[in-house]
């Protein structure tokens, strides 16, 4: 492999890092909201796992999609993978700072059920995220076992650090992310 090709490899892994880093950042958020209002630290963990799990299995999904759209589109895969995620890094910015945000009211993260939907709910972008990826990335395994791994550190950063600190550090932490994804959004497109 010669130096370009190298460089590419060491581009891609930096922009895997990147998204996995910023789609965390939405489970760090939750967790932040979540661990405010307590919880034992064997929830702690399961509710990481779970997340880390869906942080695998959801791009996953997406990155297969991204390349079968990817052979179908040809050249337009790059704006659509960067429209993609110009809208959900737009999405995640507008909602950290929407009024009455809380993502974690309506479920009770103490259930199975709970900490599954909570899961799933954060979880949810990077399928859309996977997508994009799937239509340029090579290597698969370490996308998803990047995301898989971020996704279930954030997430016990955040219930750890929401026991001890104030609510708004999780509202900028998603909206670090939603910039993050918003930039690469760019990047895919100019």
């Amino acid at each position: 492999m010669g130096i370009a090709g190298e460089y590419a490899g060491w581009g891609q892994l930096v922009t895997i890092a990147i998204m996995a880093i910023a789609l965390g950042m939405d489970a760090f958020s939750l967790g932040v909201g979540i661990g405010m209002k307590g919880i034992r630290l064997l929830h702690v963990l399961h509710l990481s796992l779970l997340i880390a799990f869906f942080h695998v299995l959801m791009p996953l999904l997406g990155l297969f999609t991204g390349s079968y759209v990817g052979h179908l589109l040809g050249q337009v895969t790059t704006f659509a993978a960067g429209g993609l995620l110009i809208l959900l890094g737009g999405h995640m910015v507008f909602n950290s700072f929407r009024a009455g945000h809380d993502g974690t009211r309506s479920m009770d993260h103490q259930t199975f059920w709970g900490m599954l939907l909570i899961s799933l709910s954060v979880s949810v972008d990077s399928f859309s995220v996977g997508v994009s990826l799937g239509m340029f990335v090579n290597s698969i395994v370490l996308t998803v076992l990047a995301f898989g791994a971020c996704g279930g550190l954030m997430a016990i950063t955040g219930l750890l650090l929401g026991r001890r600190v104030s609510r708004g550090l999780g509202d900028y932490g998603e909206a670090l992310g939603g910039a993050i994804l918003l930039a690469f959004g760019l990047l895919f497109i100019f």
